[in-house]
């Protein structure tokens, strides 16, 4: 699915998604990635089911207002105390598929937010 280009010149926008990638400003990324206004990350958890506290707590030196999680094509919420580091520190988490974060961030990114978005593809 295309997104419509938003205002964000100079800024990671995502402009599309399908089955096992993502389209940040009209360029393909596959895997699991870290995005924010600036950078597109790899981010290291292999599965959903290896997620773990550090991968949350790099997350940190981005210095996010809110992160946003997507769990991939379907939605699943990671357990409470792997995000702990990032509520602790009065950081926002929300949880939703790949999907809807992509959309969100745009939208987000446009209000001059904060944000990043942690991906599973």
């Amino acid at each position: 699915m295309k997104l419509h280009q938003a205002s964000g010149q100079g800024r990671n926008l995502f402009t599309g998604y399908g089955e096992g990638h993502v389209l940040i400003n009209q360029v393909r990324h596959d895997g699991n990635l870290v995005v924010t206004p600036d950078e597109v990350l790899p981010w290291a958890p292999a599965s959903f089911e290896e997620l773990a506290s550090e991968h949350f707590a790099l997350l940190l030196d981005l210095t996010p207002e809110v992160v946003l999680f997507g769990s991939g094509a379907r939605l699943r919420f990671p357990h409470p105390r792997l995000t702990a580091v990032l509520t602790n520190a009065g950081i926002g988490v929300e949880v939703m598929d790949t999907q809807a974060a992509c959309r969100t961030y745009n939208i987000l990114l446009a209000e001059d937010r904060r944000v990043i978005v942690a991906l599973f593809s």
